[in-house]
């Protein structure tokens, strides 16, 4: 049995910038065989749900209305690096493209839908200190290394 920890969207909790969720069946699921630990790391980052949303530019994140939340973002991050440390998990799955837990490609800064090589701030700091990161893209490589 694996602890896997979950941005908390993607198992139905209304955390999202918009205020909603993207519930996957297939990672709920897994609570029946693993031990599944929901973090949003923009809600322990201190920032509100709903909120302005922001994307990825450089080393900092920006919101859409010029705000530099850089500061939140880094929290958040280290929160559920915390998380991921104190319990012992074995591996992340968090929300595809996002500032936070996108892998491989997030949102480019334009807030126009543009896409680019990167990582999320959290992805990165748990990838950093050797915990795999998958997205719900990526369930089939989930099944395969950890099955």
């Amino acid at each position: 049995m694996a602890k896997i920890l979950v941005s908390a969207c993607l198992l139905g909790v209304e955390c999202r910038y918009k205020g909603d969720s993207v519930p996957c069946q297939e990672i709920i699921a897994l609570k029946d065989r693993h031990t599944l630990i929901p973090v949003c790391p923009e809600q322990a980052g201190g920032l509100p749900t709903p909120r302005i949303p922001s994307e990825r530019v450089g080393d900092k994140v920006i919101s859409k209305d010029g705000r530099d939340v850089t500061a939140e973002y880094d929290k958040g991050a280290k929160t559920a690096l915390y998380l991921a440390k104190e319990l012992d998990v074995d591996f992340a799955i968090l929300k595809a493209n996002s500032p936070s837990c996108g892998k491989g490609t997030i949102y480019d800064g334009s807030f126009t839908g543009g896409k680019c090589d990167g990582n999320g701030v959290t992805a990165d700091l748990l990838i950093q200190n050797g915990i795999p990161v998958f997205t719900e893209e990526e369930l089939d490589k989930i099944s395969q290394a950890f099955s």
